[in-house]
């Protein structure tokens, strides 16, 4: 009887889903995507990919990992105090420490990530966002933001996709 339901569930709600996927597409427009891509000071790019990283690797806080995308490079994020209960969910301070893969440096502000808990290690991203405030090579003076979703598991692993903007300093520096 359960499998039935939820084949009936399933029968009506992937094709709405793919209906709105397509029609996000189809317009450019992405719902994590910053509304507005142009400054008139600044050459801004969006930007995306994924984020797979381990707690562990560096110590029991801070993950380490490989991103690919538009930023590829590696990313380490430590987890600054304890997790802050909230409600339903689960408050996480972060500190990201990037580097992309011709070494320039990407700066960011702390972030804060808001999960709702689903067991006693792992954590779906409810509201994730970072802020990039400059960096070395290509990404000195450059300011952004980044959206995540995703899942954070504290004892396996962390698997994010990232969705944003970089403005450049300057328009031939990207």
């Amino acid at each position: 009887m359960k499998r039935k339901k939820i084949t009936i569930v399933g029968f009506f709600l992937v094709p709405a889903l793919s209906f709105v996927a397509f029609a996000l597409a189809s317009t450019g427009t992405h719902p994590l995507a910053p509304r507005s891509w142009s400054d008139s000071d600044r050459n801004c790019a969006p930007v995306g990919g994924t984020i797979l990283t381990n707690f562990g690797a560096i110590s029991s806080t801070t993950t380490l990992g490989p991103v690919t995308g538009d930023l590829r490079g590696a990313v380490a994020a430590s987890v600054l105090g304890s997790p802050q209960p909230s409600g339903n969910n689960v408050i996480f301070h972060v500190q990201h420490h990037w580097v992309t893969d011709s070494g320039d440096t990407i700066f960011f502000d702390e972030a804060t990530a808001k999960t709702l808990p689903l067991s006693q290690t792992r954590f779906a991203i409810v509201e994730y966002s970072s802020h990039i405030k400059g960096g070395t090579g290509k990404f000195a003076g450059a300011t952004g933001d980044l959206n995540y979703l995703g899942a954070v598991d504290l004892s396996d692993g962390n698997v994010l996709r990232y969705l944003g903007k970089v403005c450049f300093a300057s328009p031939d520096s990207h």
